[in-house]
């Protein structure tokens, strides 16, 4: 083997192990967070106290699936505001924090 095709070899090994590593290291993480946010977005329900990613919290008062809406109130004055579903950042469940904090007790 001459010089020229072991630097051929050097040169195709490190190229793929940089691209294995971008793949370990940037893709799958942000498409396994992206998986989360969807399934979070799925599992939405009225009187879930949500977070946007403007920083509005509210509690959701109606989901409409057809055209991927949702109306959260907000506030003592109970003001209503129609949002995307995109636009969830964080969802406070309280059935499941309810749940969570009685199998605590037990």
């Amino acid at each position: 083997m001459d010089q020229s095709t072991g630097q051929m070899i050097q040169l195709i090994s490190t190229t793929v192990i940089i691209v294995v590593a971008f793949y370990f290291l940037l893709i799958r993480p942000q498409s396994k967070q992206k998986k989360e946010e969807e399934q979070m977005r799925k599992n939405l329900e009225i009187g879930d106290e949500i977070v946007t990613i403007g920083g509005i919290v509210g509690r959701v008062v109606n989901i409409n699936d057809d055209t991927d809406t949702m109306v959260i109130e907000t506030g003592a004055d109970r003001t209503k505001i129609k949002l995307k579903k995109w636009a969830l950042s964080s969802v406070n469940n309280e059935k499941s924090t309810a749940k969570n904090s009685e199998e605590k007790k037990k």
